[in-house]
C-alpha cells in the first residue's frame, strides 16, 4: 500500500487524482532538497541539476518503453500538444481524427488548424475499432486520450495504434489521465507522439511533464518555440550555431523547472520501484468499489468507465452540494460538468471508499 509515502492520508481521503494529486513523499523531499541546496548554495551544484533532468528523462522512457532521447520535459500536457500540432507542416485538405469528449487541451490545438485548411473527424470516445479505422483511412493524424477525463473511458490504444499504423497515420496519445496508474507501452502500440504532466496519476508536481515523440516523427515537427537550448550548441554560450538538437529536447526552450523537475523524477522513480503493472489492478478495483457502491444507491454513472475515474450524479441530488458536504468531512471529490467526479489512487483504501459510499445521500 506504501500508505507511509502519502501522508496527504493523515488529513483527508483524497479521492481527487484527476484533478490535482497529493505529492509523494519521494517528490516533496527531492523538491525541498533542491531548494534548500539552492538557498545555501545558488547554482554551485548545477551539474546534479544537469544529472536531474537526464534521469527524468531515463525514468520517463522507462515509464512507457521509449530512448530517453525521445523524450522532452515541457511545462505541462497542453505544451506537448501544442508542440506536435503547430509543429507539423499541415495543408490544406488535411484531415485529423479526433474524439467528442476530449479535455479542452486535446481539443483546441487541433481546432485551430481548421483555419489553415484542415479539417476534423468527431467520433466518441467509445467508438468501436471499426469506425475509428473508417475514419482513419485518408487522415494524417488521430488523437485520443489514454483515460477520458470526466468517463474515465480507457481506449484500446494497441488497436488504434495497429489501425494508425496500417493507414499511415501519426498517432497522438494525451495520457495524463492514465500515465502512472496504467501500464502504457508506446512501442507496442506504435504511438508517435505522448504528452502527460506528472501532477495527476505520477503523484509529482505541477508545471513539469513530458513529451514523447519518436525520432521519426522528430524529423517532421519544427519546434515553435526556438530559444537557446534548442539548439546542439547550447553549452556554448559563445556559439551561435542554429543546428537543432539531435533528440527530443529540441524542443525545449530555455531553462527548465528544476524543483518541478527534481519533484518529477522522484515520483515517477518511485512508481517504477512500485511498479505501474502492479497499481493498475488496484486502482481498477477500488473505482469498481465505487461504482457498484453508487450504483446500488440509486446513482447514474457516466459513460462506461474501465480505468480509475468514476462520475456519477442522481435526479434531484446537487452533484455540487454532494462534493460540498464530502469535502466537510475529508473526502475529496471534484463537481464536474453537474457529475460527482472521483478518482483514487492505490494508497487509498477500500475501507475509505465504503466511507464515501456510506455518505452519499
Amino acid at each position: 500500500m506504501h500508505r507511509e509515502m502519502f501522508p496527504v492520508t493523515r488529513n483527508l481521503v483524497y479521492l481527487n487524482h484527476a484533478a490535482v494529486a497529493p505529492l509523494c513523499l519521494p517528490a516533496a523531499q527531492a523538491m525541498e532538497r533542491l531548494t534548500r541546496d539552492a538557498l545555501d548554495w545558488g547554482s554551485f551544484h548545477y551539474s546534479q541539476w544537469l544529472e536531474c533532468y537526464d534521469g527524468l528523462r531515463r525514468g520517463a522512457a522507462r515509464v512507457i518503453n521509449s530512448a530517453p532521447e525521445e523524450i522532452a520535459i515541457v511545462k505541462n500536457t497542453s505544451e506537448g500538444i501544442a508542440t506536435v500540432a503547430m509543429g507539423l507542416d499541415w495543408r490544406p485538405g488535411d484531415r485529423i481524427v479526433a474524439f467528442e469528449e476530449e479535455f479542452p487541451a486535446n481539443q483546441y490545438p487541433w481546432r485551430k488548424l481548421e483555419s489553415k485548411g484542415v479539417t476534423i473527424d468527431w467520433l466518441p470516445a467509445t467508438a468501436p475499432l471499426e469506425r475509428i479505422e473508417q475514419a482513419a483511412r485518408g487522415a494524417r493524424l488521430l488523437s485520443i486520450s489514454f483515460v477520458q477525463f470526466l468517463t474515465g473511458y480507457r481506449a484500446d490504444v494497441v488497436g488504434i495504434g495497429e489501425i494508425c499504423k496500417r493507414h499511415g497515420v501519426i498517432y497522438f496519445v494525451d495520457a495524463i489521465q492514465g500515465l502512472g496508474a496504467f501500464p502504457i507501452d508506446v512501442q507496442a502500440a506504435h504511438i508517435d507522439a505522448l504528452a502527460a504532466d506528472g501532477h495527476k496519476w505520477l503523484l509529482g508536481p505541477e508545471g513539469c511533464g513530458i513529451l514523447y515523440i519518436s525520432r521519426e516523427l522528430q524529423e517532421r515537427v519544427e519546434p515553435v518555440e526556438f530559444g537557446w537550448t534548442n539548439v546542439a550548441s547550447h553549452h556554448d554560450y559563445a556559439s551561435r550555431d542554429m543546428t537543432l538538437r539531435p533528440d527530443a529536447g529540441r524542443y525545449e526552450c530555455g531553462t527548465l523547472n528544476t524543483a518541478g523537475c527534481f519533484g518529477l523524477r522522484a515520483a515517477i522513480d518511485f512508481l517504477l520501484q512500485v511498479g505501474v503493472e502492479n497499481i493498475a489492478p488496484v486502482v481498477r478495483g477500488l473505482a469498481a468499489q465505487i461504482e457498484a457502491g453508487v450504483r446500488a444507491k440509486g446513482y447514474e454513472v457516466l459513460g462506461e468507465p474501465n480505468a480509475g475515474i468514476v462520475s456519477f450524479r442522481k435526479a434531484g441530488v446537487d452533484s455540487a452540494a454532494v462534493c460540498a458536504s464530502l469535502r466537510e468531512r475529508s473526502i475529496i471529490t471534484a463537481p464536474r460538468a453537474g457529475w460527482v467526479r472521483t478518482s483514487p489512487h492505490f494508497y487509498i483504501t477500500p475501507e475509505e471508499i465504503s466511507k464515501m459510499l456510506e455518505l452519499l445521500p
